[in-house]
């Protein structure tokens, strides 16, 4: 099971904080280092304020050199298909091919509101979803010199060059995620290269990729050509003091965390992480709150990952 880092900077964090997280997460061992993609906090002030997810993963593109980096998830409500898959395609250039994304229909209302943002319905979302889906994957993987054109009822390109080409040979892997269990299934088994379950419990994740692997097999895909990932909020200590003085840094209670996350004392952190492992997942993202604690990751590293390889 590979282990990546995940945060969600809109609740409150700079550039630098990401930096200095993304930096002990390669230092320390972990695949990847994700962000989530919002611009508006679920709770306090948010102070400083959000930090763009594809201009920050740009700057640490830069100021990285092994980790992969991505998103859980872009908002298909925030930017059109086209400029997106140029953006994503340029990080990945700017990483040497490290980038993945994780697009998702949109979900909060408030900061489209907040931020002159249009919020359509959940049909209309979802339907623009998918046109998105086929527009950044149509783009990136129509051959050099050639043009793409398409059609939607959403999105229509005419003769785009669909510059500029991913590094990544296969492409830029794709993670669809959620809790759909229909139209999620299908478009994961006809775009993506990982399917996320996020913050559900382990048996929860068994049934969700499980109708993944129906909906491959439905489309003529192998089920094992899909990478099955959950993500859970992290909170470990090396004793219950170190666990509870962690659970109120992010205003969240010990049994709480202990029921819904990876939480606990390393060996408790590795038997949860080998239920999902049991579920069916071959990654486990690990939703960091407290970027200022980078001794969090190196406890996770030094005494639970290594019991996972």
């Amino acid at each position: 099971m590979l282990l990546r880092i995940f945060t969600e900077p809109q609740m409150g964090a700079t550039y630098d904080d990401l930096l200095a997280v993304a930096r002990r997460t390669e230092e320390t061992g972990f695949d990847a280092f994700f962000r989530s993609d919002h611009y508006l906090t679920m709770g306090g002030d948010g102070l400083p304020g959000p930090t763009d997810a594809w201009v920050t993963l740009a700057g640490l593109a830069r100021e990285t050199s092994r980790i992969r980096l991505g998103t859980l998830m872009t908002a298909g409500t925030f930017r059109l298909p086209g400029p997106l898959a140029i953006s994503v395609a340029q990080v990945d250039r700017m990483s040497g091919g490290r980038v993945e994304l994780g697009l998702g229909s949109g979900w909060y209302e408030e900061e489209h509101t907040a931020y002159g943002i249009p919020f359509p319905s959940l049909g209309e979302r979802f339907d623009r979803y998918e046109e998105q889906l086929a527009v950044v994957t149509g783009l990136w993987s129509t051959p050099a010199g050639e043009t793409f054109d398409f059609d939607g009822q959403h999105y229509r390109l005419t003769e785009s060059p669909a510059l500029p080409k991913p590094v990544q040979e296969d492409g830029i892997p794709i993670l669809v995620g959620g809790k759909g269990r229909k139209r999620t299934p299908r478009l994961a088994a006809r775009y993506a290269s990982e399917f996320n379950v996020p913050f559900m419990p382990a048996d929860d994740n068994a049934r969700l990729f499980a109708g993944v692997r129906e909906a491959c097999e439905q489309a003529g895909r192998d089920p094992a050509s899909m990478v099955y990932s959950s993500a859970l909020v992290l909170c470990v200590g090396k004793d219950e003091a170190e666990l509870a003085r962690r659970a109120a840094a992010i205003g969240r209670e010990v049994d709480e965390l202990r029921e819904h996350g990876v939480a606990g004392t390393p060996a408790e952190a590795v038997d949860v992480l080998g239920r999902y492992a049991e579920a069916g997942a071959e990654r486990v993202y690990l939703q960091v709150l407290d970027l200022s604690d980078l001794d969090h990751l190196d406890l996770v590293a030094g005494e639970v990952a290594p019991q996972l390889r």
